[in-house]
């Protein structure tokens, strides 16, 4: 297995968690949180889509999913273009309401398919590329994108831990 086979393996495993997370719910269910500072699944797909789309979007120089496509209008949210919800107060958090699943799984299967086609023709010698400077030491495109898989994949698991809170309430 080449390290593209094996990064374009784990985010397909970042995009089936979050269609088995969020698919089929409500708005309302979408918008269910524990208690008054838990996190939505909304808000967690969202997120972690977020955060995907504008580490991958940096790294491969490309604009994001996010403004290029049309996701911000459709989405609505009363957040700046580029906001991805590092740090979001729970008010934020409370703000990221959506009027379908089909919404949220269709921004997430457009970055999917823009972050594949991406890690799908790097090769072992691009993965040492210095990808951000204000870090010591600096990040590199591989240290990146195992960060990304690694947020998202514990996000996309809280969102699917939610979702079983939803089914039993």
């Amino acid at each position: 297995m080449t390290s593209a086979e094996l990064l374009t393996d784990a985010f397909g495993r970042i995009q089936e968690v979050v269609r088995e997370a969020a698919g089929g719910l409500t708005p309302e269910q979408l918008a269910f949180r524990a208690d008054a500072d838990a996190n939505t699944i909304a808000w967690l797909v969202w997120h972690l889509t977020r955060v995907q789309d504008d580490h991958i979007a940096d790294a491969a120089g490309t604009p994001q999913v996010w403004t290029s496509d049309g996701w911000e209008r459709r989405f609505g949210l009363p957040f700046a273009p580029s906001e991805t919800g590092y740090g979001q107060s729970r008010d934020e958090v409370a703000a990221v309401r959506v009027a379908s699943a089909d919404l949220l799984t269709g921004y997430h299967d457009a970055v999917h398919d823009r972050t594949v086609a991406y890690v799908g023709a790097l090769t072992d010698g691009d993965l040492g590329r210095v990808v951000d400077e204000a870090w010591d030491p600096p990040v590199t495109l591989s240290v990146r994108l195992v960060s990304v898989v690694s947020d998202a994949l514990q996000h996309a698991g809280q969102a699917a831990f939610v979702r079983g809170l939803v089914q039993r309430a």
